[in-house]
Formats: C-alpha cells, sequence, structure tokens
C-alpha cells in the first residue's frame, strides 16, 4: 500500500496522535510491506467511514506500525482506529486486551511562520512548522518506544516485587523446588524482557530514516530527551541486570546446598558400607 502524500501546505493546523502497544509483535509482511528497507516501520491510510479525515492524502488519518507491536494513530478517530485494529487482528502476535494496552498521546500543531530549527514540545503539545512524512515517522518511532518502554517497565515493578521475598529472606532459598521453579520464571521473564527491549524495540538505537535524513536529528533528539527514552532505557536495564543478578545467585545457592546434600549422602552410604563390612567380619570371625 502507498504512503499517504502529506503535503505541508494541506495540512490541518492541530490534530492528535495516539501510540499504544497491542500486542508482542505485529507480521508487517502479511500487511502487504513491500517497500520498507531493514527495520523501518509501516505507513498506511486508513480509509473508511469510521475513521476522521484531516490529513491530505488520507481520508481517514494515518497509522504507523513497528514490528514490534507498536502502532502509532495521527489524526484518527478512536472508533476508526479501533476498526483498524480489528482488521489487522490476524496479524498481531500474542494480541493484549484492550484495557491491558499501553497507550499514550500528543497533540501536534503546525504554525507555518516558525522556523524548522524552533520545532518543540510545548506542554503535551508538538508544535511543527510543517509536517511531512519523515516527521510523523519520527514522532512514531519515539512515541512506539515510550509505549514498549511504560509495557515493560510495569512488568518489572510486577517482578521486583514478586522476587523481593527470596532477597529479604535468604533462608528459604532452596526449600522445595517451588522455589527453584519461581526463581527460574523470574529468570526467564527478565531475559525475554530484555531481548525485547533491545533486539525488538531498539530503543537505544536512532531510526534508519536519519541516515536519509540528518537535518531531521536535532527534532528526533528533542523528542527523544521529552520523551526520556535514554534514561528510562538504562534505568530498564539496570532493574532487568538487577532481577538476573538476584536470581542467578538464588540458583547458585540452591545448586550450592544440593551438592552439599549429595556429598553428605554419599559421605553417608560410605559409613554404612564401612560399617556393615565391619559387622559381617566380626560375623565371621565369631
Amino acid at each position: 500500500m502507498p504512503a499517504p502524500d502529506l503535503s505541508p501546505v494541506r495540512t490541518p493546523k492541530e490534530f492528535r496522535a495516539q501510540a499504544m502497544l497491542v500486542g508482542t509483535g505485529i507480521d508487517l509482511a502479511a500487511l502487504g510491506s513491500t517497500e520498507r528497507t531493514g527495520g523501518a516501520p509501516l505507513v498506511v491510510e486508513l480509509i473508511g467511514p469510521l475513521t476522521g479525515a484531516s490529513l491530505p492524502g488520507s481520508r481517514g488519518g494515518v497509522a504507523v506500525l513497528f514490528r514490534y507491536g507498536a502502532v502509532v494513530f495521527f489524526d484518527a478517530a478512536p472508533a476508526g482506529s479501533a476498526d483498524y485494529l480489528r482488521q489487522i487482528g490476524p496479524q498481531i502476535r500474542q494480541p493484549f486486551p484492550p484495557a491491558e494496552r499501553e497507550t499514550e498521546g500528543l497533540d501536534v500543531r503546525v504554525e507555518a511562520g516558525r522556523e524548522a530549527a524552533r520545532e518543540s514540545i510545548e506542554g503535551n503539545t508538538l508544535v511543527l512548522a510543517e509536517v511531512t512524512l519523515e516527521k510523523l515517522q519520527l514522532v512514531a518511532d519515539i512515541m512506539a518506544k515510550s509505549v514498549s518502554l511504560a509495557h515493560y517497565e510495569k512488568n518489572i515493578e510486577r517482578q521486583f516485587e514478586r522476587i523481593e521475598p527470596f532477597a529479604v529472606n535468604l533462608d528459604h532459598w532452596g526449600r522445595g523446588s517451588r522455589a527453584g521453579r519461581e526463581l527460574l520464571q523470574h529468570l526467564g521473564g527478565a531475559l525475554l524482557a530484555e531481548h525485547r527491549v533491545v533486539a525488538g524495540a531498539r530503543v537505544d538505537d536512532s531510526p534508519e530514516l536519519l541516515w536519509d535524513h540528518p537535518e531531521l536529528e536535532r527534532l528526533w533528539a528533542r523528542l527523544r530527551d521529552e520523551f526520556e527514552i535514554r534514561e528510562r532505557a538504562v534505568a530498564l536495564h539496570s532493574k532487568l541486570a538487577l532481577i538476573s543478578r538476584t536470581a542467578e545467585t538464588a540458583l547458585d545457592l540452591m545448586q550450592h546446598r544440593r551438592a552439599l546434600r549429595v556429598e553428605w549422602a554419599i559421605v553417608g552410604l560410605i559409613v554404612f558400607e564401612i560399617v556393615l563390612t565391619l559387622v559381617q567380619w566380626a560375623l565371621g570371625v565369631g
């Protein structure tokens, strides 16, 4: 599907950007993504009676889709966004229930007299000198990373709450297989979250779009700083590392205790065999 033609002259003065994380991934190839390169997002226009109708080149707004499960809508009515998500439902991997979707909104205002170098966020409104497809892709990139980080930040907080009893009471580590299974679950969850954030959302990387449009790097850096993408990513990696170290330490302690019990069992068997041999020898002598 060809990308919409966003002409700065015909762009509305104000519209809404809405980002949401709808699942763990989206099969962009199944949606006809043939013109993308690398990890670039897929941009489609929304067409239908339930959508808004303001952005030029699109009769129902614009949607930017990312393979790690994020969708960013521009100037789309809520009913139109929901209708489009139902249409692409089969291509969403492990979809989240609507109540559990992480969402984030941003107002966009166009001021034709503003210089491009002074484009910035004022409150919860992004002020642009003009709207182009490339600028919308940059905004979508930041907002998609933000909702992805927010989702995993909440998951990590729950991991902290569940693993805290293990850290507080070391004496209970290794008592029974249930503790071992829980620790393995925590370790696996932390590793999976780190993989999805680093390899999936790639929150630490700049979009490939900046290679062809270096003049937009200043705008992207401002958006990244405003949404605190770098700081949140560092904090998330630190928490993931702490959970991993805690779980690994607990598992090492459990294995040490099990090895110690095995050693004592071997010693007990050796002593029993010696005693049995001595008894047999004494009876034989008698």
